[in-house]
């Protein structure tokens, strides 16, 4: 008897545990410290919709049977959002790059390029398994400059064969206060297996070192990057620029004006684009204290440095004739809202530049850092096809 107890209690706490964990898909995050929680159980959503739906064929032996059926039907339902929003989404997305690209652009990737593709927006074992990851060539911590005394470094990620590939230069984020070139690795692996050398590289961070030393040290990068193209593999007539929040600020400040390497194009994963409205207009909940972060990146508020804000914005160097842009906004996101991106697409689309925007709508910012989610594995299959196209030869 104690043993039948024990298994009928558990049903009715884990069918409370379930829902607990499902609430996060449409509640954010009003602590940094619970960010992750949030993102991870957005990423990993159909695993919890396979926990609640179980619970739910269990209900009938919980202690309190309408309780139990109440607390794992909310969570199966709620669990259940993102993939419910995830095929008109990817519909959308596939609309959104032929209309950008042409109905034929990606006809011209060549087959066996589209074979190391994803040929699937969405493959549920390898939100268990995660996404395979052949092996690749890593050379970690090149050092390219020391400003200051900082010893600042990138990673080179290539296909086992030795030749020159084209090019993804990856900038990591982390509010410009943290983070290394090791960030977001598995992405640098799964590219260097498809054919591409990736450069990932560090900057100065803050608030030890204020704008503008991170794009200083970006423009450093590239030009050592130039100049030694030969042995780190790079194609330097095939070269992407990207970067997440942090880095894709950094990266659209690069790609976006005169540099040391022409890039091809930029994306850019839910990155700031006008600093003086990231100050004034802001998440609700702000879990990261947007406004000390800017604060800590410009030495004060843009009352205090209007010009410095200006001069650190992608926004005020958007003009005509800019490489085309691939956006990747969250409509969840409560650190970089996902209408600045819109606004940086109707914009960019004004000045009659090529640019996509792909909006998730249930995902929360840094999304990708669960690599197998279900967000990411979208998002993946779309960028790998947008990079393809950019680095055609």
């Amino acid at each position: 008897m104690n043993g039948v107890w024990f298994v009928q209690w558990l049903i009715l706490a884990l069918s409370g545990v379930g829902m607990f964990f499902s609430l996060w898909i449409i509640i954010p995050a009003p602590i940094f410290a619970l960010l992750s929680l949030e993102i991870g159980v957005r990423e990993l959503s159909p695993g919890l919709v396979g926990f609640n739906a179980l619970l739910l064929l269990l209900s009938r032996f919980s202690p309190f049977p309408l309780l139990t059926l109440i607390c794992s039907g909310l969570g199966f339902l709620f669990s259940l959002l993102p993939l419910l929003q995830f095929y008109p989404t990817h519909k959308r997305f596939t609309r959104t790059i032929e209309e950008a690209l042409g109905s034929d652009a990606l006809q011209a990737i060549p087959p066996e390029k589209q074979a190391q593709m994803r040929p699937k927006p969405f493959i549920l074992q390898d939100i268990f398994r995660g996404i395979p990851l052949p092996p690749v060539r890593i050379e970690r911590e090149i050092p390219f400059a020391c400003p200051d005394g900082v010893q600042l470094t990138l990673n080179c990620y290539r296909p086992l064969t030795e030749g020159k590939y084209p090019t993804l230069i990856m900038i990591y984020g982390g509010a410009w206060r943290q983070g290394t070139p090791r960030k977001n690795e598995a992405f640098s692996c799964y590219f260097a297996h498809q054919g591409y050398t990736i450069l990932a590289i560090s900057y100065r961070h803050t608030p030890t070192y204020r704008f503008p030393a991170q794009i200083e040290d970006v423009q450093t990068a590239l030009q050592y990057i130039r100049n030694h193209g030969e042995e780190l593999g790079v194609d330097l007539n095939r070269v992407v620029i990207m970067g997440r929040s942090a880095g894709g600020h950094l990266a659209m400040l690069a790609g976006y004006t005169e540099s040391p390497i022409q890039v091809r194009a930029v994306i850019n994963y839910y990155a700031p684009v006008n600093l003086t409205n990231g100050y004034y207009d802001l998440p609700f909940p702000d879990p990261l204290d947007t406004r000390a972060v800017l604060r800590d990146l410009l030495g004060g508020t843009p009352e205090e440095f209007p010009e410095l804000y200006k001069q650190a914005s992608p926004w005020h160097y958007l003009q005509a004739d800019l490489p085309p842009s691939l956006l990747v906004y969250t409509a969840q996101d409560h650190l970089v809202l996902g209408k600045f991106g819109r606004h940086l697409y109707k914009r960019l689309r004004g000045d009659k530049n090529l640019a996509v925007f792909l909006e998730v709508p249930w995902a929360e910012h840094a999304f990708d850092a669960v690599f197998c989610g279900i967000s990411n594995q979208l998002v993946l299959y779309h960028t790998e096809r947008f990079l393809a196209w950019a680095l055609l030869d």
